[in-house]
């Protein structure tokens, strides 16, 4: 049985290590054009718990940069806002407004990109208007395991006013399900902020892990990151295979079965 628990202090400490990989997606820029371009399709960015649409500016840029077109979620800094801890995403919020906008103005399926908390609102989003979303990608989401087993519930407490023992077993059973539409989940065993080990997503034919070495609060700029996440996106809709972990790339990435052989499960 997996035991979930907070990471360590001094892997919080490290953190600080986001900085670093900012300057990495910065001069390695040049060097992610290498990547492949996709369609153009829509994609919609979802920050992390007290983050807005700032921290994810290097990202969408990023993505503008291959082709893409990309949309902030536009509601400000991440409180917790319109999630129900008892029903999920309520049907009227402003987030599903905005996706079905995106939708319609383009015509086509909107990949969602979710950082932590984020990714938690990605997935959710997926399970309710599956014909609107082409594909999931989380970066550090905690959608599995306890959600107590990260560094900052309390201060979700706190800033939002909710308790995250009002979480009802159903909706934290249903979080755990994998969406009905493809899904990559990229984490880091070196994440300081939420146990990486919430974030491996059931196996099936359309679900992925992706380890990664990376803090928590620089997933969304780390070059690693961004190379998987252009990978994905390129990948034409309704032909979506898994990640291409084989050869050198096994010296980079590892998903959750790897983790298990490294002892880290």
């Amino acid at each position: 049985m997996t035991t979930y628990k907070r990471p360590s202090l001094w892997l919080t400490a490290f953190e600080t290590r986001a900085i670093s990989e900012f300057a990495a997606f910065s001069w390695g820029f040049p060097f992610l054009q290498m990547t492949p371009k996709g369609d153009g399709h829509p994609v919609m960015t979802l920050p992390g718990f007290m983050a807005s649409d700032v921290s994810t500016f290097p990202l969408r840029l990023f993505l503008r940069s291959r082709g893409y077109v990309p949309y902030g979620w536009n509601l400000g800094r991440n409180y917790g806002q319109g999630i129900d801890l008892k029903k999920g995403i309520p049907e009227n919020s402003y987030i599903l407004r905005r996706l079905h906008s995106i939708y319609k103005k383009h015509g086509q399926k909107v990949t969602l990109i979710g950082w932590s908390l984020g990714g938690i609102y990605a997935r959710e989003i997926a399970r309710q208007v599956p014909e609107h979303v082409r594909s999931v990608i989380t970066l550090g989401s905690p959608f599995n395991g306890d959600p107590k087993a990260n560094n900052v519930f309390q201060l979700f407490e706190k800033m939002s006013g909710r308790n995250i023992d009002d979480i009802t077993p159903e909706l934290k059973e249903l979080v755990s399900q994998p969406p009905p539409v493809p899904s990559t989940s990229i984490f880091s065993r070196t994440d300081g902020i939420a146990d990486w080990q919430c974030c491996i997503e059931e196996a099936n034919a359309t679900t992925e892990n992706i380890g990664i070495f990376s803090s928590h609060t620089g997933l969304g700029h780390n070059p690693l990151a961004l190379w998987i996440i252009a990978d994905r996106l390129a990948q034409a809709e309704g032909e979506w295979s898994p990640f291409d972990t084989r050869g050198l790339k096994s010296l980079i990435y590892g998903d959750a079965d790897q983790a298990k052989a490294l002892g880290f499960i």
